[in-house]
């Protein structure tokens, strides 16, 4: 059986360092939103060495440019206003962004402070890249108070490349078949890691878009410029075969949720759409070696209105029949029959170490049974990709929802 196709998404903060700062100081009680005004964030402007870090929209209309002195800033803007960085503010945000983007996926590569790479190839079950791409870009807006461009692709160049298109607040989508009509047309300059001492080589060889670089012979490119000449071609036909380099952190809690293509109001239906989420958090459980303590199921109603409950289990355990079976109580406790239900979501909380576990006589035999159950499934998701297997049998959401999870 082929291996899944990579799944990848890059998240990048518009505007981090300025849009941080206007919320620490609108939370501060401050009445101006300097992302309304014509503002930098720059470093100490008496020394000849302060530059423009970060600027506003309204900056950039009057020509003021991330790089440039605050001096040659203040000449094409005369009324700009420079407030200074907060490296510790931008790493708590930074933050706060990753500890959303943990309850996606574990494969998360910080490439800077403000930007990530998500690798969600195992960890769509059955929603789409693009929804939860759109799901991750509403979340931070709502909840963190800044924007994203967030970038989806099938590998991590073209997911980098798309979430540089049109900004802010943007879900863009660079897949094979979209390489020629939205990557090659770019002006060549734009393409990722190409040096600026390389340009002008290509524009010389008469090489202006990523297009041109694209059509350019392989073996040619490869005698004029080395590895570099490869990696150059390989980019510009958006081949890119590196993986999402990420750490392995201990989570303290692990969650997934889905939007439905169609508003639920049959109980039944709504269980199966939990047993899928709770197979998608007991498998990322056991990636990471836990246990948890505490399980959270949460509905969204077709008006918008949210309710969650928790309860802890009885044993901590990472196994799927016991996790789904609290689960499917909690939702029995908050349903009230005919409810339209919008979104539905599960959570696993408390987590420890596998290690730490001791398990009662009285529970032991079976929980060592569910474990192995849980062992042989994971064993041939991992080898022939997540949805190879399911211990739902006859569960497939497409058809008893009669559409997919696509927006």
């Amino acid at each position: 059986m082929a291996k899944e196709q990579r799944q990848i998404l890059h998240i990048d903060v518009n505007n981090a360092f300025l849009s941080w700062t206007a919320l620490d100081r609108l939370a501060n009680g401050e009445k101006v939103d300097i992302r309304e005004i014509e503002a930098v964030i720059g470093g100490d402007e008496s020394k000849r060495s302060g530059i423009v870090l970060a600027k506003s929209m309204k900056a950039k209309r009057r020509g003021v440019c991330t790089g440039e002195t605050l001096y040659q800033a203040r000449l094409k803007c005369p009324n700009l206003q420079v407030f200074k960085g907060d490296y510790k503010s931008y790493k708590k945000h930074s933050n706060d962004l990753y500890n959303i983007l943990q309850q996606y996926t574990d494969k998360i590569q910080r490439f800077s402070i403000d930007e990530c790479f998500l690798d969600m190839t195992n960890y769509l079950g059955k929603d789409t890249l693009l929804n939860i791409a759109y799901e991750i870009s509403r979340r931070v807006k709502k909840e963190l108070g800044f924007t994203v461009n967030v970038g989806v692709a099938h590998n991590k160049l073209l997911a980098k490349m798309a979430s540089d298109f049109t900004k802010p607040d943007k879900v863009h989508t660079l897949f094979e078949e979209e390489i020629p009509t939205k990557m090659w047309p770019l002006p060549v300059s734009e393409l990722f890691m190409l040096g600026k001492k390389t340009i002008p080589k290509l524009y010389n060889m008469r090489i202006k878009t990523i297009g041109d670089l694209a059509k350019q012979d392989r073996d040619f490119m490869i005698k004029k410029f080395g590895k570099h000449g490869l990696m150059m071609w390989e980019y510009a036909n958006g081949i890119d075969n590196s993986e999402v380099q990420y750490q392995e952190e201990k989570p303290k809690g692990i969650g997934n949720s889905v939007t439905l293509p169609i508003d639920l109001s049959e109980k039944e239906k709504i269980e199966k759409v939990l047993l899928t989420l709770v197979e998608q958090v007991s498998y990322r459980l056991r990636k990471c070696n836990m246990y948890a303590n505490v399980v959270n199921v949460q509905l969204r109603t077709k008006d918008f209105k949210d309710f969650s409950h928790q309860k802890k289990l009885m044993n901590a355990t990472s196994n799927t029949k016991d996790i789904y079976n609290l689960a499917k109580e909690l939702l029995n406790e908050m349903y009230k029959n005919g409810t339209l239900i919008r979104l539905v979501g599960v959570r696993v909380d408390n987590l420890v170490e596998k290690d730490e576990v001791q398990l009662s006589l009285f529970n032991n035999e079976e929980e060592k049974r569910q474990e192995k159950l849980d062992e042989v499934v994971d064993k041939l998701k991992d080898k022939f990709g997540y949805n190879s297997v399911t211990r739902a049998g006859k569960l497939n959401i497409e058809e008893n929802l009669t559409k997919p999870f696509t927006k």
